[in-house]
């Protein structure tokens, strides 16, 4: 089997891709792959390093205003679709998926006006403009959350999870907590903002640092490398509890969300499919700076079935986090219905599924 991917621009789309290569690889060793993706965005380093057959087209997205540069964009567009129809050509896929992001649009559209068999993957409850437009010409769409069936054909529509979510399972909790210095024996919350961190999180934290100290338990606080060392400073001057372990990032990320009780988080689909695989409970704070304000619609799946709790960007602070953290470590009962919540709502055998939707199409 030859399975074309294309991807691009974020991790959210391009690690929930390279998790379907992976999981595809271990069930049909024979298979193949190609990936298309941009020069510039990060799927070239990523894919590339992961070893995958990598092209490139050069695209760049709409913008949502009148612009002169969507003109530019369109012929982009078309010359993109040429450009990804050699590909094709030259591969022979049984199957094209695109995982999204504007790299898509001229993949996938070229592989359709082929008659190849084509699936585009949507890992939030809200699609962007490029999986709309190519909803109407692909064989089927995968989602991860049910609130997306909305936005595109009903009759194309399977629910499939994000492949994200297989890759947390199977882990090593016990060593992913001795990896960062947490105790054993102690519940423990990980806060943390993305790669990149996130400022109004470290803000609200680093407000009632001084009260963790007297918490029956422990914080693994990751705060971006890029506010590290102004988070650094902050707590220099109040000083570090015992009980709170400050890291710039986690190379271990799958291992250590294995080992915790809690966590705080925005609310990207990647996030919450790993964390609902692992029946996590949450503290969500949405982004609000992302398309359609996905992030707090993605936050409200888990929230509405007490799997999280949602608090909005503009109403958070840090004695709301400390009696939110409060609330579900120090509640046996609260945390073990979170937990059966967010189990309850996890896809584990999510690349897997999507694996079946392609191998029925081929």
């Amino acid at each position: 089997m030859k399975i074309l991917v294309s991807g691009g621009g974020t991790g959210g789309h391009i690690y929930p891709a390279l998790a379907l290569i992976n999981e595809i690889k271990k069930l049909n060793p024979n298979a193949e792959f190609l990936y298309i993706g941009t020069e510039k965005g990060l799927e070239s380093q990523i894919v590339t390093r992961a070893g995958i057959p990598f092209k490139t087209i050069d695209i760049t997205g709409f913008k949502r205003k009148l612009s002169l540069d969507n003109v530019k964009t369109i012929t982009k567009f078309f010359k993109g679709v040429t450009n990804s129809k050699r590909y094709i050509k030259e591969f022979k896929p049984d199957v094209v998926i695109g995982t999204g992001g504007y790299v898509c649009g001229p993949v996938v559209y070229a592989a359709s006006k082929l008659k190849v068999k084509t699936v585009i993957h949507e890992q939030n409850s809200v699609p962007g403009l490029t999986n709309k437009f190519l909803s109407r010409y692909v064989d089927k769409v995968a989602i991860c959350f049910e609130a997306a069936r909305e936005f595109f054909p009903n009759e194309k529509v399977v629910l499939t999870g994000n492949p994200r979510a297989s890759e947390v399972l199977g882990k090593d909790g016990l060593a992913g907590k001795l990896s960062v210095g947490l105790k054993p024996n102690m519940r423990s919350v990980l806060i943390v903002g993305g790669s990149r961190g996130a400022k109004p999180i470290n803000e609200a934290f680093l407000e009632v640092l001084d009260k963790v100290d007297k918490k029956d338990y422990q914080v693994l606080y990751v705060t971006g490398e890029v506010h590290y060392e102004k988070v650094i400073e902050k707590v220099n001057e109040v000083g570090n509890p015992d009980n709170v372990i400050i890291k710039p990032f986690l190379h271990n990320m799958p291992e250590v969300l294995s080992g915790v009780d809690l966590i705080v988080a925005r609310a990207g689909a990647t996030t919450l499919a790993e964390i609902t695989a692992l029946g996590l409970p949450s503290i969500l704070i949405p982004s609000p700076y992302v398309t359609n304000n996905h992030q707090e619609k993605n936050a409200r799946s888990l929230s509405d079935k007490n799997a999280a709790i949602l608090r909005l960007e503009h109403e958070f602070s840090g004695e709301i986090l400390l009696r939110d953290i409060d609330s579900i470590l120090l509640d046996d009962v609260v945390l073990k219905e979170m937990k059966k919540s967010s189990s309850e709502i996890g896809i584990r055998d999510a690349a897997e599924r999507l694996y079946k939707v392609i191998k029925d199409l081929s």
